[in-house]
């Protein structure tokens, strides 16, 4: 008797599906560790690199506002803006106006963050990223006007930038640690970039200068003693 089989020749049964391996604990460890690794070495790093890029934005913000003093000395017979009143009452005149017209920005004065702290201020270059501070109702200025080359705030009688001995000495903007748009040493920021401030000189160059450059911690106010940092034309 011929029995007769439907399977090809050669085949054989199908073997039944394995399940898929799964991590043995060993296995699941080593992963874990190695991601606490990772994590360990790239996120200082990232955390490094944000800190860096809010410099730069800060740094970049500056030196516009160079430009920006350059053009308006340019176009006003080598005249600088006045100072300004330091709250920024001012509705015209004023750095807080006279810049960002010669740049073509909306002034001080149409910005609405600067009175509503419940507004993002968003990215523009009154805003340093590093400075968390926003409206007290009353203002808002993340940088601040050297108030002695003009002589002092809104009674002050603008200079020629020609006139300056040392513009590349000479802070004109810098980190505002305090609230006025116009101030003195005593409102530069102690600890905002690297343990320090930014700073923009009459030149139209911007610098950074740690704490110990500008600050008299024992007596809590700005120093006048450094060389490189010239308050006083």
């Amino acid at each position: 008797m011929t029995f007769q089989s439907n399977r090809p020749c050669g085949s054989f049964p199908s073997s039944p599906a394995l399940p898929p391996a799964a991590f043995t604990l060993i296995e699941l460890l080593v992963v874990v560790t190695t991601i606490g690794i990772l994590s360990s070495v790239l996120l200082p790093g990232m955390a490094r690199a944000r800190v860096a890029s809010k410099g730069f934005v800060c740094r970049s913000n500056l030196q516009q506002w160079g430009l920006a003093t350059h053009l308006f000395a340019t176009g006003n017979d080598d005249w600088l803006p006045q100072d300004g009143s330091p709250n920024g009452t001012w509705l015209s005149g004023g750095w807080y106006n006279d810049l960002p017209s010669a740049l073509g920005i909306p002034t001080y004065h149409e910005l609405s963050w600067r009175t509503n702290p419940l507004i993002d201020p968003g990215r523009s270059l009154w805003i340093c990223p590093s400075n968390t501070r926003r409206s007290n109702i009353n203002n808002l200025f993340h940088y601040a006007l050297n108030r002695r080359v003009n002589g002092g705030g809104s009674n002050s009688h603008p200079v020629r930038l020609g006139n300056i001995p040392a513009p590349a000495l000479t802070v004109w903007l810098f980190d505002n640690g305090r609230l006025a748009g116009v101030a003195t040493e005593n409102a530069v920021h102690t600890n905002l970039h690297a343990r320090g401030a930014q700073f923009l000189f009459l030149d139209g160059h911007v610098a950074h200068h740690r704490n110990t450059d500008y600050w008299d911690f024992k007596r809590n106010r700005g120093r006048l003693d450094q060389p490189n940092l010239r308050w006083i034309p």
